[in-house]
């Protein structure tokens, strides 16, 4: 396997045929009923019973995606609300996906400087090397916020680097009230999340920081819901992946997203969470079968895996 995490995504993504990835944001209250009536996990105000439940959900959702998708993003906010039970919960799951062969981004949107930035990295990116947590395993990238600027991200690219991991720097937003503070604009005319691309762009390219399919681990995080800004990017930042969250319940449309995705299909993360690990509330996929509530998310991965190549067809 590429030791190069950018080398890995491109060799997951040709392997399953698709820019698609799918991200776990675990709600107790929206699983499965027939997980949540189990007697040992049927109590959502029960610590160990509710991350028990979150657990069982997602590692058999992992089980059915893997063989379909490059990676899963992993949302940390979901297991934080349950503490150190949910913290414990959170680096299991990454054991688990890793042991499916996948890749794992752990969705932490960390952000700060000098050693607290180090800090981070390490408790993010580094798999630990004390006594006691020898079998624990850190993700292969995570999302950060790169507002406090250079100083903010080179701590996590420089972890990277060390560990063979990858870092993805949020740059546009996908929710609605991001426009106001990330496409205000200097008396030039540059916006701030393009400004935040070009600081990117350049730890990017830093010596070393390529791979041997010409993608940097240092990416960033464009959301699907703003195709306005998608080309000028894709265009600018060759050398970038995008993970690309919003296709699906957010209302960002395969077209809009696969603008990120170069003509090989690599480049891109396509991220889809509610749409695909909830399909078994959409009547869509109820109708055809019922209770099965892994045969709906099974499907609903395909569903998307069609709409993106497709959108690629027409789009080439």
């Amino acid at each position: 396997m590429a030791s190069h995490f950018a080398d890995r995504l491109c060799e997951a993504v040709r392997t399953k045929k698709t820019s698609l990835i799918v991200g776990l944001d675990p709600v107790y209250t929206r699983l499965p009923s027939a997980i949540r009536s189990h007697r040992q996990m049927n109590d959502e105000f029960d610590a160990a019973a509710a991350v028990d439940a979150i657990f069982d959900f997602c590692t058999q959702t992992m089980r059915i995606v893997a063989p379909m998708v490059p990676a899963v993003k992993i949302n940390i906010a979901f297991f934080e609300k349950y503490l150190w039970e949910g913290m414990e919960t959170y680096y299991n799951l990454i054991t688990e996906a890793d042991d499916l062969g996948i890749e794992i981004i752990g969705d932490v949107k960390r952000g700060d400087i000098g050693h607290t930035a180090e800090l981070y990295a390490a408790a993010h990116l580094q798999n630990p090397e004390l006594a006691g947590l020898e079998d624990t395993l850190a993700p292969d990238a995570i999302t950060i916020n790169g507002y406090t600027g250079t100083d903010g991200i080179e701590p996590f690219a420089k972890m990277a680097d060390k560990q063979g991991k990858g870092v993805f720097v949020l740059v546009r937003t996908s929710n609605p009230s991001a426009a106001p503070i990330q496409d205000f604009a200097n008396a030039d005319g540059q916006k701030m999340y393009e400004k935040l691309a070009e600081v990117i762009g350049q730890i990017a390219n830093q010596d070393g920081r390529i791979g041997e399919n010409g993608y940097s681990n240092v990416g960033m995080v464009v959301g699907g819901t703003v195709p306005d800004v998608t080309t000028a990017l894709r265009q600018k930042y060759e050398k970038i992946w995008f993970l690309v969250p919003g296709f699906g319940s957010q209302g960002a449309s395969a077209a809009d997203c696969v603008r990120f995705c170069k003509p090989d299909g690599t480049g891109a993360l396509i991220n889809a969470s509610r749409s695909i690990i909830y399909a078994y509330e959409k009547p869509k996929y109820k109708d055809q079968f019922g209770d099965d509530w892994k045969r709906c998310i099974e499907q609903a991965v395909i569903d998307a895996k069609v709409d993106l190549a497709n959108a690629m067809q027409t789009k080439l």
